[in-house]
């Protein structure tokens, strides 16, 4: 599952006309960075989900394996949204990403598709050390313990993908609502983890993040 309905309104003016998985990064778009990382693992389905600028989206990615989850009329943010296209993806356990970060490592969904262990998890989150993110501001998300359980508090950073069970989506009245709703229930089962990334993530949510993610593939300093 690909978020691509949000309306990216740190990026400013780039956004008044396309949405910020249609900004390039080094001659790509965000959405297609993260397309070539999810095909690597040749994933049963892809759904990318949609909004603001729908129709730019579904142009772009006509005649692509992509199946489209539109969210009309309201956008039904990370959890919503994914309840949503539950249809399209099916009930078993599921990747999910943002479409607003470059990596330069390893393949992060490989890398989770490896660590997954179903009997003990029941969401498994790829985290970024902070020396290790470029341009993100924070003091971080979660702390991981000697088993890899994540809480709460100032540490390692959310990279915007995962593995997740969708059985407690099921649970939630709202219909717009965030998946750190289910993720908070996980981890008072003890069974929200996380593992580190060792390789470089550039945060590209603002304008400034393009140039930052750029030098990084290109080894310059950032």
């Amino acid at each position: 599952m690909m978020f691509a309905a949000g309306f990216g309104t740190r990026m400013g003016a780039l956004t008044k006309d396309r949405p910020k998985p249609l900004i390039e990064v080094a001659g790509k778009t965000l959405l297609d960075h993260s397309l070539d990382l999810a095909r690597e693992i040749s994933p049963n389905a892809i759904v990318v989900n949609t909004h603001y600028f729908a129709d730019q989206i579904a142009a772009h990615l006509s005649g692509t394996e992509a199946v489209l989850s539109n969210e009309s009329p309201d956008v039904l943010e990370t959890g919503g949204g994914l309840r949503h296209a539950l249809p399209l993806l099916g009930r078993g356990p599921v990747f999910t990403t943002n479409t607003d970060a470059i990596w330069k490592g390893p393949n992060p969904f490989s890398m989770l598709r490896d660590a997954w262990q179903p009997d003990e998890m029941d969401a498994l989150l790829l985290c970024i050390p902070r020396d290790h993110a470029i341009g993100h501001k924070g003091n971080g998300d979660f702390l991981i313990d000697n088993d890899n359980r994540l809480t709460r508090g100032p540490g390692v950073i959310y990279s915007g993908v995962q593995i997740l069970r969708t059985e407690r989506l099921e649970h939630i009245q709202d219909g717009a609502f965030s998946l750190n709703l289910v993720w908070t229930e996980m981890a008072k089962d003890r069974r929200l983890f996380g593992l580190s990334y060792p390789g470089k993530w550039c945060d590209v949510g603002t304008p400034d993040g393009i140039d930052l993610a750029e030098d990084m593939l290109e080894d310059r300093d950032v």
